[in-house]
């Protein structure tokens, strides 16, 4: 189910754990939606580059496979991990910032791929929160 013009629900939602149930339910579908049509505007905003989906939503049997909190915005389906082919993880967080999209967090996590995430409600206003996650621990991007 094609979402928005360059995102389908299917790269939104694919997992590498295939055995694992990684339906969305209503309301993550929503988000989902949400978080596609704001990943249009990352796109456009990185000059019309390919945004590659790791990892979009999870249910709690795959958030909890990949070791990841109950609280990642993933469980929503607010929050995505991307890496776009010919820029590295911190230009499109630079990027980001300066073209002042509205993301709710977006963290640099291990130089290896960027985390994008819209608020977890339609009606609350985007944080703003930008990270550095790596192995020296997590801390204000910048």
């Amino acid at each position: 189910m094609q979402l928005t013009e360059h995102f389908s629900l299917e790269e939104l939602t694919h997992t590498d754990h295939r055995t694992l149930d990684n339906t969305p339910d209503s309301d993550a579908l929503a988000n989902l939606q949400r978080l596609a049509e704001f990943l249009e505007r990352v796109k456009e905003v990185l000059g019309g580059r390919a945004v590659m989906i790791s990892s979009g939503y999870r249910s709690k049997a795959v958030n909890d496979a990949v070791g990841s909190k109950d609280t990642s915005q993933h469980r929503l389906g607010c929050a995505a991990d991307i890496r776009v082919p010919g820029m590295k993880p911190r230009e499109v967080v630079l990027a980001c910032i300066t073209a002042k999209v509205p993301f709710d967090q977006i963290i640099l996590e291990f130089d290896s791929w960027t985390h994008i995430s819209v608020a977890n409600s339609p009606d609350l206003q985007p944080r703003q929160i930008a990270l550095i996650i790596d192995k020296s621990g997590t801390r204000p991007f910048g």
